[in-house]
Formats: structure tokens, sequence, C-alpha cells
């Protein structure tokens, strides 16, 4: 850290200063208790936050999307579950439009689900816009700053603000940090969450006693705490796209597009051959438009009108690991924003453990991405560098992989064109592809996606976009304090292995995880463990509950055994071990929903043990350890 970085820091200030001052203190944002938007949004929040709602079944989805034929098509068809196809059938769907969503696996069962779990402005793409002085980078923190606090006040069940901690091992340190924090507390303005400040080194200990009071042979001269957001993704994910089923799309999981369906005359693209994974059934969609929101196999679905076209996916590797809860006190992440090889690497607290990370490598594309024993081993390396206690490989309670998908725009003529903001285009008539991009802008990213298939398509939407106000399901009367009345009113009915049901408490624990996991639905849950009996924890030392199982079966689209473990609750995440314990029960009460024959117990059991097969916990990580033993 140099006397020049810190002078030429104070100038990007001053620019940005003078640049956006009127757009940060004079933008209007939503508040919390902005929620206007008149009739149309009115009756969409009556219909979501109806406390009885449920989303159609899956064979009412299925039979809607048989029912779009050439002659009364959809207007349109989104091709992806995850979190930018689901914004976008929800999108479309709130503007009136007929929509339809089709995954080939489970709704986030992609890189939807393997996120880092952060919901951020982009303090990286702040720096870059100070030292180059380039306004495109600084629209770009605006802009996801202002996604950020609209995420949060619309899923607050599923996404909290979380204080981030960076270390600072020389004065010049302090004052970088301080100075560049400060800016993105300036950039940030109404959309500001809390401000960031500087604690001294004892004070810092103090909020996290794992931290190292030594580093690179220089002392801790303190950190500076600034916040960005958190979120639970694949439940945030899971409940846009059963939002969207409430506001009348039909979407469907486990549902894979074969071929588009051209139109011989025009060319134009017109539907999709989709295959019900489940059964092994085929048929025909039809669509005026169809959007590609397949994330990292965008290029797939592109290629089935031209094999020779231009690939626009550079896929990018990024391995997380889970450690025990003491390695970062709760309510606390640290953020590191350059480590000695000039990577980013972080440790943040999420769902009662620690989650850590991340690389950023070259790959290719698969549906089922594993994580190498050298990148776990590099964030082993490179978070034992900032603590005073001993990284042990054996703590690793779970690793994965998540397939970024940088996008190169297509009709660039260079390469140097990859971008981590998303790009929007029509290559085909009749088919809009979307994709790049990240997490936190995946509203906004679909609204730009609904307004191109509106004029891909001609199509006449009731109304403007609406989702910057419309909160989704399970946010509706939900509040902090929510979990006390399950703790109150709600008892744990368990069966014992002797086949006696006997009471147990709800819990604190259990009690709040249900609260966040399911907002105002949570109820429902609870109602279940309560008078069916699925009161048992599916694994000891973990809050999650047998009822889940069948409340998501019933109420969420869970179809599989790795759909609940991965998606509907976070356990395959947050220890591998602990889900292949959970997994016999899981496929018991999923075959006791949907009518499983022992066959098809068999077939889910052996394809969930090879998904945690894929997730290197220390178990079932071959390794030689060394450093990390």
């Amino acid at each position: 850290m140099s006397v020049a970085s810190i002078r030429r820091l104070a100038a990007g200030a001053a620019v940005i200063a003078a640049a956006s001052g009127g757009a940060v203190y004079l933008s209007p944002s939503v508040a919390s208790s902005d929620k206007g938007g008149g009739p149309i949004l009115d009756s969409l929040r009556r219909r979501i936050g109806d406390p009885t709602a449920s989303v159609p079944s899956r064979s009412a989805q299925e039979s809607a999307l048989i029912s779009a034929t050439a002659s009364d098509p959809l207007d349109v068809l989104v091709i992806g579950g995850g979190a930018t196809g689901s914004g976008v059938a929800l999108d479309a769907a709130t503007r009136g439009l007929r929509v339809g969503l089709v995954e080939r696996e489970d709704f986030s069962s992609g890189t939807s689900s393997r996120s880092t779990k952060l919901i951020h402005g982009g303090v990286r793409y702040l720096e870059k816009a100070v030292f180059n002085l380039d306004y495109g980078q600084l629209k770009l923190v605006f802009h996801a700053l202002e996604e950020r606090k609209q995420l949060i006040e619309n899923a607050p069940h599923l996404c909290h603000a979380l204080p981030c901690m960076t270390p600072c091992f020389d004065w010049f340190e302090v004052i970088y940090f301080w100075m560049g924090l400060k800016m993105y507390d300036l950039v940030a303005g109404p959309r500001l969450l809390h401000l960031s400040r500087y604690y001294s080194a004892k004070e810092s200990i103090e909020l996290f006693p794992t931290l190292a009071r030594k580093g690179k042979d220089k002392n801790l001269r303190g950190t500076v705490v600034y916040y960005d957001g958190q979120m639970n993704d694949s439940r945030l994910n899971v409940g846009l796209a059963c939002t969207a089923a409430l506001a009348g799309a039909a979407v469907l999981n486990h549902a894979e597009v074969v071929s588009l369906i051209t139109d011989d005359a025009t060319k134009r693209i017109i539907g999709a051959r989709v295959r019900n994974n489940l059964t092994g059934q085929e048929f025909n969609t039809y669509a005026k438009v169809v959007v590609n929101a397949a994330g990292p196999f965008c290029d797939s679905i592109r290629k089935m009108i031209d094999e020779d076209t231009k690939p626009m996916i550079c896929p990018s590797s990024g391995v997380h690991i889970v450690l025990p809860d003491y390695y970062s006190p709760e309510g606390m992440g640290l953020i590191v924003p350059k480590t000695k090889d000039g990577r980013v690497v972080f440790m943040l607290p999420w769902l009662g453990r620690t989650v850590a990370g991340t690389t950023d490598s070259n790959t290719s594309i698969t549906s089922l991405p594993e994580p190498h024993e050298d990148e776990i081993q590099f964030i082993l390396d490179a978070i034992s560098d900032y603590l005073n206690i001993k990284v042990r490989r054996t703590d690793v309670l779970s690793a994965w992989s998540g397939i970024r998908p940088l996008a190169m725009d297509p009709t660039a003529k260079s390469t140097e064109s990859i971008s981590r903001d998303h790009v929007v285009f029509e290559e085909n008539p009749g088919l809009v592809t979307i994709t790049g991009g990240k997490w936190t802008t995946y509203r906004s990213m679909a609204e730009d996606a609904v307004d191109a298939a509106i004029k891909s398509g001609k199509l006449s939407p009731t109304n403007e976009c609406v989702t910057q106000k419309l909160q989704l399901l399970g946010s509706y009367g939900w509040e902090p304090s929510s979990f006390t009345i399950l703790a109150q009113q709600y008892v744990r009915m368990k069966k014992t292995y002797g086949g006696k049901v006997v009471p147990g408490a709800m819990d604190t624990a259990a009690a709040k995880h249900l609260s966040h996991a399911y907002g105002s639905m949570a109820d429902r849950v609870a109602t279940i463990a309560q008078e069916e009996g699925l009161g048992k924890r599916l694994a000891h030392g973990h809050p999650f509950l047998e009822a889940e199982v069948a409340y998501c079966a019933r109420h969420e689209y869970c179809e599989s055994a790795v759909d609940f473990i991965a998606r509907r609750c976070r356990i395959a995440f947050l220890d591998t071990d602990a889900a292949a314990r959970a997994l016999q029960r899981v496929v018991e009460i999923l075959a006791s929903e949907h009518k499983w024959d022992k066959s098809r117990q068999k077939q889910e059991l052996q394809k969930a043990k090879e998904f945690l097969e894929t997730f290197k916990s220390s178990k079932n990580a071959q390794f030689n350890d060394g450093k990390h033993n």
C-alpha cells in the first residue's frame, strides 16, 4: 500500500462525489414504508400474501404447458429455473403475460445454489471505478447497491445485513480501506445498510476472537467493518419460483428442453420439445417468445439452432468450503480484499456454520462440478494467514464448486469483452438469451429480459414491471420476532423407534430455523410437525425437521431426495456427512408423499449418495494431508 494509492483514492472520491452526488442523495429509494403501486400490485400482494395460498400441483403445471398450442401459445417460455429464469417468470407473470418455465433439474440446482451467499454492491468494482476513472464500473456499483437493498426488503426472512471485517496490518491499509469503504457508504446513499467504521486492534479481537494479531511479520493495526447483505440462496430461488407460480406462471422442474421448434416459413423459434425427466414422457409447448436463461448451459440451447454458433460463456469455477461455527463469530464476517497472490478471500457465518472461499479459475461446463483438492487447500492456506487457530483439512464439513457463467457478447469483435455484467440479446428471431450478471441483480436482469421479450414478440403486457416493490412468498406478515410464536404455540410430536409418539419442545433453534427458512409459511411446517408426528430432527446437531420434507413435497415442488437435502434445506452444503445420515428418512417421507415404490426409493438413495460424493468433506475426500492435518 503506497501514498500514491491513497492520493488516487482521494482523487477518485472527489470525482465520485462530483459525478454522482445528485444520484446518491436525490435518487428515489423504495423504503419499506413505501409500498405503493396501485391496484395491480395490491391484487398480487393479496394473492402471494394469502396465508392459505398453495401453488398449483405439478400435474396442473404440466397440463398448462401442454395446452399451449401453436394456435394458442404462451406469451413467454423460460428455459432455466435458476435465479434469473425464475426472476424472468415472476416478472413476466406479474405483467399479465401468459408464462411457462421449464428446468432440466431443479430450481437453483446449478450456479444459483452454489454462490458466495452475499448480496453485494461490489467493493472491488468501486475500486476499479476509482483507479481507472471508469464511470461504467461506477454505474454497476450504483445499480447493484440499489438492487441489494431491494432484495433484502423483498425477502426479509431469507436475507439480512451482515457486517464484514477487513483486517489492516499497517496504517496505510487502515487509511486506504477506511477511505474506500466510506466511499462505498457514499455511493450507497439512501440505500445504505449501516455506516462502515474503524475498530482498534483490541476492539477487533473482541469482536472476532479467532483473528490473528500478527500477519506477514506485521502487527494488526485495526479493522474496518462495512456492511453487505447475506442470503439463503437456493431457498430464495425456490421462493421466486413458487411466487411466480402463485402469480400465474406454469413452472415445471425436472423438465428438459430436448429441441427447439422453428416455424418453417419464418424461421422464428415458436416453442420447444420438452421431456418430463420424472416420467420420460415428451410433449411440445409453444410460445411467442422463448427466453434462454440456462446459465452456464445457455450455449447448449443456442446450439440447438446452429451447431456452429459462437460460444458466449466463459465458465469460471468458484469453490467454497464450510467449516465449524467456531472459525467465525456469529454475525461477523471476515473479508480480505487482496491476499499475497492478489485474490479475495472471505470467511462468513452462514446458517450456524462458517463458509469460506473462494477461487476463480477456468473450468469446463458440467452439471455436477467438483472442487479440486488444491483449490480446497488454497482456501485453507489463505484463511490460515489471518487466523490465530490451527486450520485443519479435517474440519471441512462440506466443499462445493459452482460455475460462474461469465458472458462474452457474441457480437463483440474481441474476447476482451468478458463481463461480470449481464448480456441480453436476440440472436435468432424468437429466442432471447440472458446470461452473465450476479445474484444481487437477478431482478433487474429479469426486467431487461422481459423488456426484450415484449419487443421481440410484440407482446401486450397489462402493466409495467412491478417486481421492485413485490415481496416474495413468506415475506408478508413476517417479523424477526415471528419465531417466538412458533416456540410458544407449537410442540414437536416425535415418533420413537418403538412407534410411540411423544411430545418435544419447539426449541429456539428449530423455531428460528423454520421462521427464517419459510417466513410466514413456517406455521404450516410447525403444524405438520405437531399433528402428523413429524417433529423429529433429521440429523443430530441440525435444526432441520422431518415435517419440512412433507411440506416441501406438498408446497414447493420437491420431487427428489437431492431436491430436499441440497435446495429445500441446506444440509448437503452445511454438513455432507449429516446429510448422508438423514438420507434414509428423507427418502421414506418423500416415498410416502409421492407414492414411490421400493425400486424408486432405492434409486433415490443411490442418486443422492452420488451427489454427496461431489461435496468434498474431510471424510469423503482422498487427500494426503500435510500442512492442514
